[in-house]
C-alpha cells in the first residue's frame, strides 16, 4: 500500500512538473536609451542625431542580451518595451519569434504598458538617472524638458521607481537594472537584491567613461541570466495605497492649469499633488499630464 502511494506521489509531481514547464515563464524588458552604452549627447537619441541610426541598433543588441540571458535561467516567453523617444527604436525584426514588442505612444502604463501578474520577472535595459540626480548622463524623469521632480508617497522617485512601483502592484519584481553609474546607485537604494550592470560612468550631463557595446551586452547578458535565475528571490516593490503623486514642474504654468483638474492640488507654484486610488491610475495621470495637447489629431 505504501508503495502504490508513493508511486501515486511521484506521478502526481511528475505531472505538475510537466504542466509547470509547458507554462513557461514569462518575462517583462523596459528598454530605454539614454542609459546604453556610448549614449552622451542627443547626437544618438533621435531621429536627427548623426548617431542615432547606429546607436538604434545598439540599443537593440542590449535588449537582445537581456532576452538571451533570461532565456538561459528558463524564460520561454518575453514582451519587450520599446520605452524611448517615440517609442520606436528598437529594430524589430532583430528579435526571435516568441518576442512581442510594445511601440509608440501614449500607452495607459507608459513605460510598462503590457504587465500583469503573469510575469516572473521585469528587466530594466539603457535606464537612466532621475532629473534631481546631478550626477548622471542625460538624467530626467519622464519629460525632460517638463518636470523637475515626481513623488510617490513622499519619495522622489527615477523612471525606475515609477515603473518598479507598476511591476509591483502585479506581484512581478525588477531583478535587473542597466545604465550608468547614477541610476545604477538610485536603484540600488530603491530596490534591495536588484542585479546590475553598469556600461558606463557619468562624468557630466553630457559626458561619460563607456565600454564598447559589445562588453556591455556580455554583461547585460550574464547579469539578465543570473537576475532571473534568482527572481524568486527578490521582492516586489510595492507602494502603499491609496498613492499619493507630488509633480514639480519647470514652469509654472503647467501647475496653474493642471489645479483647475478635479482631485488635483496646487501645492506651490511650480508643484501639484494628485490622490491615485492606486499607482495604475497614478501613472495614467502622469501619462496624461506628459502627453495631452489641445490640438492633438487625429
Amino acid at each position: 500500500m505504501r508503495n502504490r502511494r508513493a508511486s501515486f506521489c511521484g506521478l502526481v509531481l511528475l505531472l505538475a512538473g510537466a504542466a509547470s514547464a509547458r507554462a513557461g515563464m514569462k518575462v517583462y524588458v523596459s528598454v530605454d536609451l539614454e542609459g546604453v552604452a556610448g549614449v552622451v549627447t542627443g547626437d544618438q537619441l533621435g531621429p536627427p542625431g548623426f548617431e542615432y541610426e547606429r546607436f538604434r541598433g545598439f540599443m537593440t543588441n542590449e535588449a537582445l542580451a537581456a532576452v538571451d540571458g533570461a532565456r538561459a535561467a528558463g524564460a520561454t516567453e518575453f514582451v519587450v518595451s520599446d520605452s524611448h523617444g517615440n517609442g520606436e527604436s528598437l529594430l524589430i525584426e532583430r528579435f526571435p519569434k516568441d518576442v512581442t514588442i510594445v511601440r509608440s505612444w501614449p500607452r495607459p502604463l507608459a513605460m510598462m504598458q503590457g504587465i500583469d501578474g503573469s510575469f516572473a520577472a521585469v528587466l530594466f535595459v539603457g535606464y537612466h538617472a532621475s532629473t534631481g540626480n546631478p550626477e548622471g548622463v542625460r538624467a530626467h524623469t519622464m519629460s525632460s524638458a517638463t518636470l523637475a521632480d515626481v513623488r510617490l508617497n513622499g519619495v522622489s522617485v527615477p523612471e525606475a521607481g515609477i515603473n518598479a512601483a507598476v511591476a509591483g502592484h502585479f506581484g512581478v519584481p525588477v531583478v535587473l537594472i542597466t545604465g550608468d553609474d547614477a541610476i545604477v546607485k538610485e536603484a540600488q537604494g530603491l530596490l534591495p537584491g536588484i542585479e546590475s550592470v553598469t556600461v558606463k560612468w557619468a562624468y557630466g550631463f553630457h559626458s561619460a567613461r563607456t565600454l564598447t557595446p559589445e562588453a556591455a551586452c556580455e554583461r547585460i547578458r550574464e547579469a539578465a541570466r543570473k537576475a532571473v535565475g534568482r527572481a524568486k528571490d527578490v521582492a516586489p516593490y510595492r507602494v502603499a495605497e491609496p498613492v499619493t503623486l507630488d509633480l514639480r514642474f519647470k514652469n509654472y504654468r503647467p501647475a496653474e492649469v493642471l489645479a483647475y483638474l478635479p482631485g488635483v492640488v496646487r501645492t506651490d507654484a511650480h508643484a501639484i499633488r494628485f490622490r491615485a486610488r492606486d499607482v495604475l491610475e497614478a501613472v495614467q495621470f502622469l501619462e496624461f499630464v506628459t502627453n495631452y495637447e489641445p490640438g492633438l489629431s487625429p
